[in-house]
């Protein structure tokens, strides 16, 4: 929660459990507060609060016993995991592996992205576009310095926060399973996209493109720009896959070559 230290809001003396308790499963639906964050200390809370920390102790037991914050002893207090894995490890496994898991994926994506991105040109707040701009930076800068791992990362983070632009709870935490599958690189090879010369400028011209859509506004624009990212992502993993069959290929022709001849210069 060291990120967002000012949220809280002082309550009466109403009900003062309850009315923590509240503005906890708010920030928590509304996904301010995000599994795994830690929260401030007791007596920061209490002070944000204007509440004792007894009544804070008692709203965090409250929040505890309905699985929405965890205790760690001697570490403090964090969200608990809410939205659980889309998949089951061995089903992710198993996904992996075949190429129908990829189609499927690529067109829940496609389907699910196109309703964000139309959501968010009619929802996003000036707040909203500003962090949105700011990732689109740092994904360039990333870029620039070569730094693959920053960009994947910064990847993900454009995408939640158009999700987030959205503001709709159900989208938030139905993406992040999404997205965390995305971030893993489950369904494809991300090291053959990463030799696709192209790739990096044009996806961050792509995420540009659906940014600008959300920006102007326009449901229609932030549609159609998202369906041809995910177009563009399917055709260059498909492309990226054949050329690592090919080189697989051309490699055991390779290996037979120079064990047939080795043979005969032996015989």
């Amino acid at each position: 929660m060291e990120n967002h230290p000012t949220v809280f809001r002082p309550v009466n003396s109403q009900s003062v459990v309850d009315a923590v308790v509240e503005q906890f499963e708010e920030f928590i639906v509304s996904g301010v507060l995000r599994e795994g964050m830690k929260l401030p200390s007791e007596r920061e809370l209490s002070a944000r609060f204007s509440v004792s920390r007894e009544k804070l102790r008692d709203a965090l037991q409250v929040l505890e016993k309905a699985g929405l914050v965890t205790a760690r002893q001697g570490d403090g207090t964090y969200i608990a995991q809410l939205t659980g894995s889309a998949l089951s490890p061995a089903m992710v496994t198993l996904y992996g592996r075949h190429a129908r898991g990829f189609e499927d994926y690529l067109e829940y994506r496609r389907e699910i992205e196109g309703f964000v991105a139309r959501l968010a040109a009619t929802r996003a707040t000036r707040i909203d576009k500003e962090m949105i701009a700011e990732c689109l930076e740092r994904q360039a800068a990333a870029f620039a310095k070569a730094d693959r791992d920053a960009a994947l990362k910064e990847d993900v983070i454009f995408h939640t926060l158009i999700a987030d632009a959205a503001h709709n709870s159900m989208v938030r935490h139905t993406t992040a399973s999404l997205y965390e599958l995305t971030e893993k690189g489950i369904f494809y090879n991300r090291q053959a996209m990463r030799e696709m010369q192209s790739s990096d400028q044009e996806l961050l011209r792509q995420h540009q493109a659906i940014a600008e859509a959300v920006f102007a506004g326009s449901g229609e624009a932030a549609l159609a720009a998202s369906n041809a990212h995910i177009d563009y992502v399917s055709a260059a993993v498909r492309e990226a896959r054949a050329a690592l069959a090919r080189d697989d290929v051309a490699r055991n022709r390779q290996t037979v070559s120079q064990t047939t001849g080795a043979r005969r210069r032996a015989g």
